[in-house]
């Protein structure tokens, strides 16, 4: 009986260790890669200054992830960020009690195409032309105060997504 368990405990672990095979945590950079310049997000919507909002995100996020350094200058970097954000799409989700027409809650969603270049030869890195961040918030007195209040959280989950874009690529 215990040799059995002994040969289920090291097929389990067999089957475990090749299915993690090629699963690896971190940054899937080339190890080249340390550096990296962000320009202002181009916005490509209808909605103004989304972009300075959401370039600063992503800068704070990586700074948070650490596995690029972001420098002040391109001449300075190994890899340049290029986003544009494409789309700004505001979906009511909750509707107040009494009319089915007013909507007190909204989805924010930021879609943008996010392209990671080496700076010297302009070789793509990292891609992924549908990135999306969201967030969620309510109507607190007027529309447009709210939608401001609503775009911190969205870029916020944008900026997120971007860095698993790029340095996270599986």
């Amino acid at each position: 009986m215990k040799s059995l368990f002994q040969l289920c405990s090291l097929l389990m672990l067999a089957a475990l260790l090749t299915g993690c095979a090629s699963y690896q945590l971190g940054s899937m950079l080339p190890d080249d890669i340390k550096t990296v310049y962000v320009p202002t997000f181009v916005n490509k919507t209808s909605e103004p200054m989304i972009e300075m909002e959401a370039t600063q995100a992503a800068i704070r996020e990586l700074q948070k992830d650490g596995s690029l350094k972001v420098v002040g200058t391109p001449e300075e970097a190994d890899t340049l960020l290029t986003v544009t954000i494409t789309d700004y799409r505001l979906t009511p989700l909750k509707f107040e009690r009494d009319m089915n027409t007013t909507a007190d809650q909204y989805r924010l969603t930021l879609t943008a195409q996010v392209v990671l270049t080496r700076r010297t030869t302009d070789k793509v890195v990292s891609e992924n032309p549908r990135t999306q961040g969201e967030a969620d918030f309510p109507i607190a007195g007027d529309f447009t105060t709210s939608k401001r209040q609503g775009l911190p959280s969205a870029a916020q989950d944008l900026a997120h997504n971007i860095v698993e874009t790029i340095v996270e690529t599986w």
